[in-house]
């Protein structure tokens, strides 16, 4: 059964009965996310799922699609990213649990039962944003530059040490 996830959810309860949710959610009602944008504005699909693994880990899987607008850091020019989460998070109430988890989890520590699914979506969303946004694309740039040492064009400069040369000869 999937629907519209509430504000606040038992974790445990959601895992027992393994829940799922789906729907949008608007970036702008994610404050961290939006300071961290150009412009606040989108919506987010997700997918979110608990669960038991065969293992018996409780689990978190989350599945994310948006595209948000950033600042490129080169050009300074506003571009649409799109990112893409597929996460599962183990559910864990003490940091020794982390050890205990499979391959191919993430941990995620509950300090309560309590848990927001919109805060986990994006700290996951923070997450995949790249530390320096760049443009995606070739970019022009206003200097052509080459490694080609045949092209290079370096002004001739006076040799330090030829004043050193003179006095040897003399």
């Amino acid at each position: 059964m999937s629907a519209p996830f509430p504000e606040i959810v038992d974790a445990w309860r959601m895992v027992s009965a393994r829940r799922s949710f789906n729907g949008n959610l608007s970036v702008a009602k994610l404050p961290r996310l939006a300071d961290a944008l150009a412009k606040p504005d989108g919506v987010i699909s997700y997918d979110i799922e608990f669960g038991r693994d065969d293992l018996g880990i409780a689990f978190l899987a989350i599945r994310a699609q948006t595209q948000v607008s950033l600042i490129c850091q080169r050009s300074l020019d506003t571009f649409l990213l799109p990112v893409t989460i597929d996460t599962r998070l183990g559910l864990i109430v003490r940091e020794e649990e982390e050890a205990g988890l499979s391959p191919g989890y993430e941990p995620l520590l509950l300090e309560s039962a309590e848990l927001r699914p919109a805060d986990v979506i994006e700290d996951e969303l923070l997450l995949a944003l790249p530390l320096i946004p760049v443009k995606p694309g070739p970019e022009e740039s206003p200097l052509d530059w080459s490694t080609d040492p045949d092209q290079a064009e370096e002004p001739e400069r006076p040799n330090p040490f030829a004043a050193l040369g003179s006095l040897k000869k003399g």
